[in-house]
């Protein structure tokens, strides 16, 4: 690879890192051509962006990066696959399921919203993260259930009062 070739996988890099709230690396090393076009094809259907990285290219990108990684380039050792996605638990949800059948993927690290995960342990961690879109949908259902208390109290209410009325109206 030519350092201009270099440079510009760097910069394309760069970009991928600025415009992804949620970044994932993972180790996929030792799965077999099968198991890596699952994952692949899992990866798409979750609309999550994989790709196999060099670990300086990525390194230097990350440098390169407005975002502070942390700890994260120091896990750029062996086997580096580089998972973007919208969603924050997106991929975490997806390594979780495919290690059901194989060993891998490994996590290695994670950049969530500007939070740093390092190392395998957080994945449980990591799929329990909601979503923006849950959290608005969760305090919405918190904010709704109130208001839904007070207007069937009402109309319990008024459905008694008639019920009361009507008895009181037929006994003279």
């Amino acid at each position: 690879m030519t350092r201009e070739e270099k440079a510009t996988v760097i910069e394309d890099l760069t970009a991928q890192l600025a415009d992804n709230p949620n970044i994932y690396l993972a180790d996929i090393s030792g799965l077999n051509a099968v198991d890596t076009s699952n994952l692949r094809r899992a990866c798409f259907k979750a609309n999550i962006k994989l790709a196999v990285v060099k670990n300086t290219l990525l390194a230097k990108a990350m440098e390169a990066s407005d975002k502070e990684f942390g700890e994260l380039p120091e896990v750029l050792k062996g086997n580096t696959s580089l998972m973007l996605s919208e969603t924050g638990n997106a991929p975490a949800k997806l390594i979780k399921n495919f290690r059901k059948k194989s060993e891998k993927p490994v996590l290695k690290g994670a950049f969530i919203e500007e939070a740093v995960y390092i190392g395998d342990e957080n994945l449980d961690a990591l799929v329990n993260i909601k979503s923006k879109e849950e959290v608005i949908g969760d305090i919405i259902g918190l904010l709704q259930s109130p208001a839904k208390n007070v207007i069937s109290g009402l109309k319990s209410g008024g459905g008694k009062l008639a019920g009361i009325l009507k008895t009181l109206s037929e006994k003279e």
